[in-house]
């Protein structure tokens, strides 16, 4: 009895180890969750086999075993180390909030094919062109600002 107790505690220990592996530290479905759940399967197979008490006590067991567990190390500092805590402050500041209006003009920094980027004012934006392609490097007319891009056209001599 004592050799099918150690055998049912190792595989629950290894199942319970594998699925909190899984949980905190790999992304998506992994080989140590299947892992996790075929030593789990066995194991509570194996005590079930043993007797029907041992496995009740097997699967009582083990649902503590592993709710205090991942209690724990939801509490515990040792995964802040390695969980991103990176909070993002900036947003994206509109072209009306850029002060560009129809009639502005400026260079294209991208081919617009037919988004692409512009210098307008100073300030690099998202540029759309109106009705053709744009190479870099060309001088463009604000049409009409939609959000956060710029509609343009090509300048021509006599704009």
């Amino acid at each position: 009895m004592i050799f099918e107790t150690f055998i049912i505690a190792l595989l629950m220990v290894i199942a319970i180890a594998l699925l909190l592996l899984e949980i905190f530290m790999l992304p998506g479905i992994t080989v140590a969750g299947i892992g996790g759940l075929l030593f789990a399967a066995g194991g509570l197979i194996y005590a079930y086999s043993v007797s029907t008490c041992v496995g009740h006590v097997t699967l009582g067991a083990s649902l503590v075993a592993f709710a205090a567990a991942f209690a724990w190390l939801m509490r515990s500092k040792s995964f802040s180390r390695v969980a991103l805590n990176t909070d993002i402050d900036s947003r994206l500041t509109s072209s009306r909030e850029l002060g560009i209006v129809p009639g502005d003009e400026g260079i294209t920094l991208s081919r617009l094919a037919p988004i692409g980027k512009a210098l307008i004012k100073g300030q690099a934006v998202e540029a759309k062109a109106l009705d053709e392609l744009i190479d870099e490097g060309t001088p463009v007319v604000v049409m009409q600002v939609e959000g956060y891009n710029v509609v343009v056209q090509r300048k021509t001599n006599h704009q």
